[in-house]
């Protein structure tokens, strides 16, 4: 169940990333929700996604947090 919720905030980012401001806030929602672990992973996701989007780079500010 914890895999699918990981699995569905990529999605969401993925169909989100032409607004930035939009892709930030799934971003801050999906903080709230996932697991440790699955933060971590995520954020390994998130920077490969990211690489070629510099508008999005910001977003990882988010995480710092």
């Amino acid at each position: 169940m914890a895999r699918a919720m990981l699995e569905y905030t990529k999605t969401v980012l993925q169909k989100v990333s032409f607004d930035t401001k939009l892709f930030c806030k799934e971003l801050e929602k999906a903080i709230t929700r996932l697991l440790p672990f699955e933060l971590e992973e995520l954020k390994v996701w998130l920077q490969r996604f990211i690489f070629d989007k510099p508008e999005l780079r910001p977003s990882l500010l988010c995480l710092k947090t």
